[in-house]
């Protein structure tokens, strides 16, 4: 199926690449660097209006974390030797650095820029890769994210009059901080799929998650196993995702598309391809058009191979929502290896594919097999999950 798009928006603020924990940490801001120069690279600012949103300010940022908590993230920011451990600053995932309340009350206001824009019809689409930061808490900074944006954009989305919104994280990482802040909020439904937490952080994520008292069946966990590659990961998305959409019929689509799946990433034990990835993206995009009027905000998140993987993922994610997808089989510009070379002094790859396009996979409704793991994982989260919502598991 193909789907055109509406004018699309990209958020974009140069200084959200200050969002850096030193030169140790694997989440370096390079890796925005060199998606934006890739964007550029290949034209695709035709089919984009690029917006700068503003800083998210307290009271914003109060629609999700607690006033005690952003202090603390002020008083750490003022002075990072200060941060030992409270509030989950000052520790090896999250150290504190000098304007950290700034940088991250930015990439929050991207994100809650881009749910504005899609909101009000300003754009059909929005795009904010330097967000979905999807770990943190209420109270609490976790998994290298200080501000949740995606919870943020959500509970925006609701004060301006959403009644539904859907949610689906596929970072190899559990969307924790989301599902927790929406977990008795039933206008919100969460879909995570995730490598299993037995094997990975942040150890959440199980099937039988399924909401709060209020909102059961609000939140879908499939929990696939280390080692799922492209077939079993597309697949298991299918298996899940547009069935929830279809019944749930959500007014946005907010997505968290983390590149730490792919099989580079050093910190996780999925193998998937940029090109499982890709359609993955391109899955999400129908069924934005399919099930809530085209109303789509795309998010990055994870993804630690910060030259090979991530900027090709969230380039393609771009292209996506602009209406100009990029052939896989495209070789990168000239210009972006020239960019790679000075930033991280190493070759970047020569084309936007792994090779592994088109991606081949089975639908759900062609059968299960009983003794494969990842048919197991879908078949436990729709077992724990579908009849809460009226379908059939």
């Amino acid at each position: 199926m193909t789907v055109m798009s509406g004018r699309a928006r990209l958020m974009w603020d140069e200084a959200v690449t200050g969002y850096d924990f030193g030169s140790e940490h694997p989440m370096d801001p390079v890796r925005l660097v060199l998606t934006k120069s890739l964007v550029d690279a290949f034209g695709l600012g035709g089919g984009l209006d690029v917006v700068a949103a503003k800083r998210a300010d307290d009271a914003t940022l109060g629609l999700v974390h607690r006033e005690d908590y952003v202090a603390a993230v002020k008083a750490a920011s003022a002075d990072p030797r200060s941060a030992r451990g409270e509030y989950g600053l000052g520790t090896e995932d999250v150290p504190a650095f000098a304007a950290m309340h700034d940088v991250s009350a930015l990439i929050a206001g991207q994100s809650i820029g881009a749910a504005e824009a899609v909101w009000h019809q300003e754009a059909l689409h929005a795009v904010n890769f330097a967000g979905g930061l999807h770990h943190a808490m209420p109270g609490a900074a976790s998994g290298f994210c200080v501000y949740n944006d995606a919870a943020l954009a959500i509970a925006r989305l609701l004060e301006l009059g959403a009644e539904r919104v859907a949610y689906v994280d596929v970072d190899v990482h559990h969307g924790d901080g989301v599902q927790a802040v929406f977990w008795d909020d039933p206008r919100v439904l969460t879909i995570s799929l995730h490598e299993h937490p037995r094997t990975l952080f942040p150890g959440s994520g199980w099937p039988e998650e399924t909401g709060g008292e209020a909102a059961q069946g609000s939140a879908v966990n499939v929990a696939l196993p280390a080692g799922t590659g492209d077939e079993g990961w597309v697949r298991a998305f299918h298996a899940v995702v547009p069935e929830l959409l279809a019944e749930f019929r959500p007014q946005v689509l907010v997505t968290q598309h983390g590149a730490d799946t792919h099989f580079e990433d050093p910190l996780a034990h999925l193998a998937v391809s940029l090109d499982a990835q890709r359609a993955v993206q391109v899955a999400c995009h129908e069924l934005a058009h399919a099930y809530a009027d085209g109303r789509w905000v795309a998010l990055g998140g994870g993804g630690y191979a910060v030259v090979d993987v991530v900027p090709r993922s969230w380039a393609h994610l771009v292209a996506v929502a602009a209406g100009r997808e990029i052939d896989p089989a495209a070789v990168v510009p000239e210009e972006w290896a020239r960019v790679v070379f000075a930033r991280a002094r190493m070759l970047g790859p020569g084309r936007m594919t792994d090779g592994r396009w088109p991606v081949r996979w089975r639908e759900w409704s062609e059968g299960y097999d009983p003794a494969d793991r990842v048919d197991q994982a879908v078949l436990a989260a729709r077992r724990a999950a579908f009849p809460l919502r009226g379908l059939l598991p």
